[in-house]
């Protein structure tokens, strides 16, 4: 049997530090205590998957640790011709529907479809300035459709950028 030891620092200052033992067998650190909290501190957990519970909170220059609340999926394309993604998060596929309309395909379901979706679509170079929106149409758990309107009528933008927080 393996053992994790844990040894309060010398200084005093109340930090832990916890090495693993020379094993390839998988085990459970259960932290925090009902009075502690967890920092992780340099780059503890690159090159590695998992998963984390709970709420992450950090403080960022703000004053006080408040929670975050993450983007579960985002995308920057070019929406004009044939449809390409430049870079993306969690979306699988962008689905060019006709002009000015595209579909957001995501690569992992939402919970539900009570998320927040931020966007930009960039007018064309011939309206700058003229009657521009976008739009967010009906989205569900997998897609969101995106509207991209000017001067009284849709047309491709060259670039796009959405974002999904939930």
């Amino acid at each position: 049997m393996s053992l994790v030891k844990v040894q309060g620092n010398a200084s005093g200052t109340g930090i832990f530090t916890v090495a693993a033992p020379n094993s390839n067998t998988d085990r459970t650190l259960t932290l925090p205590d009902a009075t502690g909290t967890v920092q992780v501190s340099g780059n503890p957990i690159s090159g590695t998957t998992g998963s984390f519970s709970g709420d992450l909170s950090f403080n960022s220059g703000y004053g006080s640790a408040a929670v975050a609340y993450g983007c579960r999926a985002w995308v920057n394309f070019d929406g004009t011709g044939t449809v390409a993604i430049r870079a993306s998060g969690n979306v699988s596929s962008i689905t060019d529907v006709a002009v000015g309309r595209y579909r957001m395909n995501l690569t992992n379901a939402m919970p539900d479809k009570n998320y927040s979706v931020v966007g930009f679509m960039q007018p064309t170079a011939s309206n700058a300035g003229s009657d521009t929106f976008s739009n967010f149409n009906d989205c569900s758990t997998t897609v969101v459709d995106l509207v991209h309107y000017e001067d009284g009528t849709n047309r491709d933008s060259n670039f796009v950028s959405v974002a999904i927080f939930r």
